[in-house]
């Protein structure tokens, strides 16, 4: 239990399951005066909502109108909005770029690119008209594939990548304006959530679908949901109010060097 967002409002997409909800959790711990986050499992929200003192409000990142409400939410029940997490995201659907369909590719860019980008906009909003200490810190959750592409997941790659310059687009904007408002992206590399533990235990040989994964990292052994978590609690405090357009790689070394060598 800490205090290094105290009295801080926090708006979080994708929050029902893996970083998100960990983020969700983390970020109340550290005495943050509301945390809303959003996500489509309604039966996980309401739980992790009962559990933590959040509040959860069903919302699919793409769902342009349903922004609005969101807004509304955190104008009036708080007044503020000082850190937003864009997390929600997916690679459900792709695959290489001669087999991806334009279908699975629109629908993939709509969540993982167009939802950051309301993300952003919607804080943008609320962040411009906070009383007092005017200002917030955006993040958005790319990942090592936004900087070194998967070959059977070109939507993912594509979208992750182009995070990256959404962010810093933004942030040098923000930064120009004089808003206050810091905008950076994270780079995880493979963290152990419910999804890559669901995936290592369904494969055939769990025992060295862990290794291979442990393997991609320098380090040997995959990242923790919780080491994530500490670094969004950094760039959502003031400690790193000197810190916008900046991409954040945390991999244990995945992307430092040629692998192998």
């Amino acid at each position: 239990m800490g205090d290094r967002l105290n009295g801080k409002v926090a708006l979080i997409t994708g929050g029902t399951n893996g970083i998100g909800k960990a983020t969700v959790e983390g970020f109340m711990a550290e005495g943050a005066a509301g945390v809303v986050f959003t996500g489509n499992n309604v039966e996980a929200g309401q739980a992790i909502a009962e559990a933590t003192g959040a509040d959860f409000i069903q919302h699919a990142v793409q769902d342009i109108p349903g922004w609005a409400g969101i807004e509304s939410h955190l104008r009036d029940k708080y007044g503020r909005l000082d850190i937003a997490f864009a997390n929600a995201g997916t690679n459900t659907g792709d695959g290489n770029v001669e087999e991806v369909s334009t279908e699975a590719w629109q629908n993939l860019l709509d969540i993982n690119l167009t939802g950051p980008m309301l993300t952003i906009k919607t804080a943008i909003k609320i962040m411009r008209d906070n009383p007092g200490d005017v200002g917030g810190s955006i993040v958005l959750n790319s990942s090592i594939n936004g900087i070194l592409a998967l070959a059977g997941d070109v939507t993912y790659s594509t979208t992750k990548g182009a995070m990256r310059l959404l962010a810093k687009s933004s942030a040098v904007h923000l930064a120009k304006e004089g808003t206050g408002i810091r905008v950076n992206t994270i780079h995880p590399g493979v963290i152990e959530t419910p999804l890559i533990e669901g995936a290592i235990n369904g494969a055939p040989d769990p025992d060295a679908a862990r290794s291979m994964l442990e393997g991609i990292a320098p380090m040997g052994r995959l990242g923790q949901m919780e080491e994530i978590v500490s670094l969004l609690v950094y760039l959502g405090s003031d400690e790193s109010r000197f810190m916008t357009g900046s991409e954040l790689v945390i991999d244990g070394g995945s992307t430092a060097g040629l692998p192998g060598v």
